[in-house]
């Protein structure tokens, strides 16, 4: 029987087990599968399971390892898929009801790598509907309902990759895959107190998957720690001429030798972002760096440039969302939508014009190089990985809650009000890595994540950093009470 402390192991150590043939592929699977069984229906985690797929997968993988053909560090190792990405013969709902129904021929082109990489797919992971390329105001907004945190399960993973997040947090797969657009894997990454990377703009294919804003979207790893984010990466990354945006194939390729020595980083301490956030979430993020700086690490402060890069982000979603889902809009079938802003936002959102669009992308320019500047000082730059811990579900849309709520804990995470200098936004308008790692606990035993971002291509600094942090501290290890 396969434990629960083997179930949160990183991937190097359960590739090790494998490799050896101390622990069966399958034994693995099926105990990832019961888990799931019995917590992910709980939390609201899977749209599907694919145990037929699994299990023959898996049996595969033990005959291969047997035979002598080993594959790398992901060969039958179980995982989850954010459920916008294609797997041939099961339901690809995109998390809305209006295609419940929806299946594909084929399997998005990360999948196809993780196929040719030996790994074990177990499920299709819940999200918020179109990943919130439609806009929402809450967890509700989901084909499967709210996602509950195992943290406490009273509260909320984020969106939009809400199921990948509660997965990897709660040891229902070794890893899982999410979307970015803007923030959908550092959020549910730092409320689920996981490790969760977005890669850079155009290294990872989209081939497969849905589209909400074809300027920004990424597919990126959530796991338990940065060195996992890394080896799948090291799978997934690659040219692919089926995805317009893919990097040319010396670019995209991603190699990763374990790190280099993160004593030699130069990390940049953002002091002008998330100025709403409690105290704790900046103390957390400050002892990380000390950490870092007390073995050989240099921090100094630094600052975001201005600009509107909230303004920028958000409206080069809402544009390229309205295109997206044209022919949803068309059809009228937005008002099957579970989320009230999601009815009727794509209609508004056509109201934008071709001038306001290359206006943005004029503008777009001008931030890419102001940011850029940073990079010639700092390798990475640390920031909160969000502004504020797991909210509350709360009671579902047109219901009275039973006590007022505090505004910071209503407010959706596809935010109307731009709160001022947010991460997320420039990082993912502008294309750049990000990785968020744990940080600590919260005074309500909450995770708070430290997030790292990079130059565009320099995946492996955002990654080397998360590893350094994780050499020298435990937060990492922390579980959920589930």
């Amino acid at each position: 029987m396969v434990s629960d402390d083997v179930l949160y192991l990183p991937i190097r150590q359960l590739a090790e087990r494998i490799r050896a043939r101390r622990l069966s592929p399958v034994e693995l699977t099926d105990a990832y599968l019961a888990r799931s069984e019995r917590i992910g229906r709980r939390l609201h985690a899977y749209v599907t399971l694919t145990p037929e797929l699994a299990r023959a997968q898996a049996r595969r993988a033990e005959r291969e390892i047997a035979a002598g053909h080993y594959r790398g560090p992901l060969h039958g190792i179980p995982y989850a898929a954010k459920d916008l990405l294609a797997v041939l013969g099961y339901p690809t709902t995109w998390g809305a009801r209006p295609f419940a129904a929806q299946r594909f021929d084929y399997d998005a082109a990360v999948i196809e790598r993780l196929n040719a990489a030996g790994a074990v797919l177990i499920g299709k992971a819940a999200m918020i509907e179109l990943a919130g390329g439609l806009g929402y105001t809450g967890p509700y907004a989901s084909l499967t309902g709210p996602c509950h945190n195992p943290w406490d399960v009273t509260r909320w993973t984020c969106g939009s990759s809400s199921g990948s997040g509660a997965i990897a947090s709660a040891a229902l797969a070794a890893f899982a895959l999410g979307s970015d657009t803007r923030g959908s894997i550092i959020c549910p990454s730092s409320w689920c107190g996981i490790s969760g990377l977005r890669p850079s703009f155009g290294r990872v294919s989209r081939h497969g998957a849905m589209a909400i804003a074809w300027s920004m979207d990424k597919i990126g790893p959530m796991a338990r720690s940065a060195d996992c984010c890394a080896l799948v990466l090291e799978a997934i990354a690659g040219h692919d001429p089926r995805d317009f945006d893919s990097l040319p194939a010396p670019q995209a390729a991603f190699r990763w030798n374990g790190g280099a020595s993160g004593a030699r980083l130069r990390i940049g301490r953002l002091t002008n972002v998330f100025p709403d956030a409690r105290p704790e979430i900046h103390a957390a993020t400050d002892a990380a760096l000390r950490i870092m700086e007390r073995q050989g690490a240099q921090v100094a402060d630094a600052q975001l440039p201005d600009g509107p890069f909230e303004e920028a982000a958000e409206l080069v979603i809402l544009i390229e969302a309205a295109s997206s889902f044209s022919r949803l809009i068309d059809s009228g079938r937005c008002a099957q939508l579970e989320d009230p802003l999601g009815q009727i936002n794509g209609y508004v959102s056509r109201l934008f014009s071709a001038h306001d669009l290359l206006h943005i992308e004029r503008l777009r320019t001008v931030l890419q190089r102001d940011i850029d500047r940073l990079f010639d000082r700092f390798d990475v730059l640390a920031a909160p990985g969000e502004g504020e811990t797991a909210s509350p579900i709360g009671p579902p849309p047109g219901t009275t809650p039973l006590a007022p709520r505090p505004r910071s804990e209503t407010r959706p995470r596809r935010r109307y009000q731009y709160d001022s200098k947010q991460p997320d936004a420039i990082s993912s308008l502008c294309g750049l890595p990000a990785l968020s790692v744990p940080a600590g606990l919260s005074a309500e035993r909450l995770p708070i994540n430290v997030q790292f971002m990079g130059r565009a291509l320099r995946d492996d600094l955002v990654l080397e950093a998360g590893r350094f942090l994780q050499a020298h501290s435990d937060f990492h290890l922390h579980r959920p009470p589930i």
